[in-house]
């Protein structure tokens, strides 16, 4: 594997409230994936139009993307073998 880097994954409720949750993760997706399994945890899962704003840490980085692409991204087709390991591996950590 490579270097985990920390990401600080965070969204708003519809109520307005910011849920936020620190994880260590390679690529984009995986800390995505690793938020909403965190949050689902908790029971403050976002909806599937919720904004998932992801912060990498050192140097500090911001992506934002939509809870359900993050599942339309795992379900849809792998671009590479690569892919397709990274995707059966994250889903397998979502409980998908």
């Amino acid at each position: 594997m490579g270097n985990p880097k920390t990401c600080t994954v965070s969204f708003r409720d519809s109520s307005g409230v910011r849920h936020a949750v620190d994880v260590g993760a390679e690529t984009l997706y995986e800390a995505a994936v690793l938020a909403l399994k965190a949050f689902r945890e908790h029971d403050c899962a976002p909806g599937p139009a919720a904004h998932l704003s992801v912060e990498v840490k050192s140097p500090s980085v911001t992506h934002t993307l939509v809870a359900h692409a993050v599942e339309d991204w795992l379900n849809g087709g792998a671009k590479s073998p690569k892919e397709a390991i990274e995707k059966r591996r994250l889903k397998e950590l979502l409980g998908a």
